[in-house]
């Protein structure tokens, strides 16, 4: 289909050179400087047995309470002795530790997994870009990266050993006050790639069609940002992407993920090897099931259907109480999504928990889940079988996501 950029007022660019990458640096707790309370003009008390509360967390005591001490009251410096806290406030101290527990441990996990952040792509050095839309718009990939996979466990989840990365998802995710929409872009939709430079030789090439998987095995995250936004004339305000051995190891972390197959799903490629029913899918089972496509009738648009409805039954999953309150599953879990995960050098924590929740809404029955309208799904190009999009009907479709109004 024509692309946006080709309107008067949005001339392509070539793009810049590929963007260094770079970790994110931790941050620095600053110590408590909280100080000790004046002594007694009467008799300084002894020492204060307490110490300084952690950034955020109440003090345990209150301020100028001691074991011993002169009578607040005045006297001779006796104390009466105090009389032993009533069931009640009891009950209320031990919530309290837990409460403060709680709190402490939630900054922990949270100061730990904003530092695991892997944050290098770099959107703002990409040049000519559409202009910015309502709402926020994110740009999901399931990559096929091995990065994290031993030898033996590409056997075993027959990814093969190719070098490099191709998407096996691409997902525009919308949110904003008209809801959320998630569209998935078959990664053989026939697009036009602009105008770039190969990152590892320096070669300028001109834009040209092909189909949308080849923008991100030549020219990474990058080229595929600006493949998607000139295609759809959607901006993409975070990227995010998540390999095979952090798919694998969220699911596993979870404990599988339930799912009913009105058929048996036979794929040599994949490996996939389920039968029809219902049964739990552990991650290596659950990558075969997505990645499959050869048995669908509608091949790569029969995959990202099948994506979607796996998605929904992971978040379904991930989203229950019995994995939120137990963190021998929330912890690994977080820690498998963060372990080849990649996004913007703009998406910070609190960016990552609002694309999550706009995707367990969108699963979840609370948004909507779409596949972009197509015209031709078997279109012979010089580059093989490719999906051809229907222009007015994605035309459209984009239309609204960009003006954040509810599609059709």
């Amino acid at each position: 289909m024509s692309d946006w950029t080709d309107r008067p007022g949005h001339p392509g660019q070539p793009p810049p050179e590929w963007s260094p990458r770079h970790e994110p640096a931790a941050p620095f707790l600053a110590p408590s400087t909280r100080e000790a309370p004046p002594p007694s003009p009467r008799r300084a008390p002894p020492p204060s047995t307490r110490t300084a509360p952690l950034p955020g967390m109440p003090s345990p005591a209150a301020p100028g309470r001691y074991d011993s001490g002169p009578d607040p009251r005045g006297g001779r410096g006796s104390r009466k002795p105090r009389r032993r806290a009533g069931r009640g406030r009891r009950y209320l101290r031990t919530a309290g530790v837990l409460a403060s527990a709680l709190v402490l441990g939630g900054a922990g996990t949270y100061v730990w997994a904003d530092t695991r952040l892997n944050q290098e792509v770099d959107l703002g050095a990409l040049g000519a870009r559409v202009p910015a839309g309502e709402g926020t718009t994110y740009l999901v990939v399931g990559s096929d990266s091995r990065e994290g996979l031993s030898e033996q466990d590409r056997k075993d989840l027959n990814t093969g050993s190719a070098e490099g990365r191709r998407t096996d998802s691409v997902i525009l995710l919308h949110t904003g006050a008209s809801g959320t929409t998630m569209v998935s872009l078959p990664r053989d939709s026939w697009v036009t790639l602009p105008p770039y430079v190969d990152p590892g030789t320096g070669r300028g090439y001109r834009a040209a069609p092909d189909k949308l998987n080849a923008a991100f095995s030549m020219g990474g995250p990058d080229l595929l940002v600006r493949t998607v936004e000139r295609n759809t004339g959607v901006r993409v305000d975070h990227y995010a992407e998540i390999g095979f051995a952090g798919f694998v190891g969220v699911v596993d972390a979870v404990g599988g993920v339930d799912l009913c197959l009105g058929r048996p799903v036979r794929d040599k490629d994949s490996g996939a090897n389920l039968p029809a029913g219902c049964q739990t899918l552990d991650g290596a089972e659950a990558l075969a099931f997505v990645r499959q496509r050869k048995q669908e009738a509608q091949g790569d648009l029969g995959r990202t259907r099948n994506q979607q409805r796996f998605l929904a039954a992971l978040a379904r999953k991930a989203a229950t109480p019995s994995t939120l309150a137990d963190p021998s599953k929330s912890f690994p879990t977080l820690r498998a999504g963060l372990d080849t995960l990649i996004v913007d050098d703009g998406t910070e924590l609190p960016d990552l928990m609002a694309l999550f929740e706009a995707m367990r809404k969108a699963t979840g029955g609370g948004g909507r889940q779409l596949n972009v309208p197509v015209a031709d799904p078997d279109l012979r190009t010089p580059k093989g079988s490719a999906v051809k999009w229907d222009e007015r009907r994605a035309r459209a479709l984009f239309d609204a996501l960009r003006e954040d109004r509810p599609p059709g």
